[in-house]
């Protein structure tokens, strides 16, 4: 890659200290939202398509996760005692391969083989290939349910770590993750946080064309979780409710699911109003664009 691509910034995502203010708790997360934006835009372009609408969409959600909340070491991926980020959308995975960049696990300057001939970053996410990749993606609806087993283990163990199971809300459509939110209510685990990517689209159209699965808000409830719905890319709103989720952890007690409403392509004017934005193709002359509107959009919110 160009110097031109390269991020301003290529410190990993660290959680704040004591003394941090909420202002500068904000600051940090957003920017690292910024530059996993920044990376998923370089990798799209090794491509020239793919699924960088939804990683631009679920930057934000990632970086709350990853910059704040969740437990790990970045040179032991494997490490016992850590916390367990289930990718189920396993397409997501350019926006996992930003986050876990960022967060130090795997190389920045490995981004750059995304989707290549023996690279460790498939298009779609594999554990067996990634650090840090806790699940392969593929058939939606899997993760909810892994992320039960794998609570549900944890618990049995003793251990204090904590599940966040990611999800699309085209993967409400299938059955197994209504079972799935069955069991979590049953088994009382306390220890799960389920979140929901709400881009009202899919591979077959909008989401509310191919299945309608609103009222969700109360679904979740009725299902027996502690659920909340936020602006999914505001930044403030989803610290308080990443914050309010880890209030109500426990070993014993209602899983918790936050549904985060974004937009594809979020950060990106040029992509926010592709029409065929699930799996896009981005000419040769658009990426640079893309980057310069992402960097003048975080700017000016900087200045603010």
């Amino acid at each position: 890659m160009t110097t031109t691509h390269e991020v301003h910034t290529a410190t990993p995502l660290r959680k704040g200290s004591t003394t941090e203010t909420p202002a500068e708790r904000l600051e940090r997360v957003s920017a690292a939202a910024y530059r996993i934006r920044h990376h998923a835009l370089n990798m799209g372009e090794v491509q020239g398509q793919g699924y960088v609408g939804q990683a631009l969409g679920a930057a934000d959600m990632m970086a709350v996760v990853y910059a704040d909340q969740l437990r790990f070491r970045p040179e032991d991926p494997h490490w016992e005692a850590r916390d367990r980020f289930l990718l189920s959308t396993g397409h997501y995975a350019i926006g996992h391969y930003a986050a876990l960049a960022e967060a130090g696990t795997i190389p920045v300057s490995e981004l750059e083989t995304y989707g290549s001939d023996d690279s460790r970053l498939p298009m779609s996410g594999m554990s067996t290939y990634t650090p840090g990749m806790e699940i392969s993606g593929g058939s939606l609806g899997h993760g909810l349910p892994i992320a039960i087993g794998m609570a549900l283990g944890l618990r049995y163990q003793g251990s204090g770590a904590r599940v966040y199971n990611f999800l699309s809300d085209g993967e409400l459509d299938e059955g197994s993750t209504w079972e799935a939110a069955m069991g979590g209510h049953h088994h009382q685990l306390g220890n799960l946080t389920a979140m929901v990517d709400i881009n009202a689209l899919q591979a077959d159209g909008k989401t509310d064309t191919v299945l309608r699965t609103e009222p969700v808000t109360e679904k979740w409830e009725a299902f027996g979780w502690y659920t909340q719905r936020v602006n999914g890319n505001d930044v403030g709103a989803l610290l308080a409710a990443f914050d309010n989720a880890a209030a109500q952890a426990a070993a014993v007690g209602a899983p918790s699911v936050i549904l985060c409403d974004t937009k594809v392509g979020r950060g990106v004017p040029l992509l926010e109003e592709r029409e065929k934005a699930h799996f896009m193709r981005i000419e040769e002359h658009e990426w640079q664009t893309c980057r310069e509107q992402l960097t003048a959009g975080f700017e000016r919110k900087a200045v603010r």
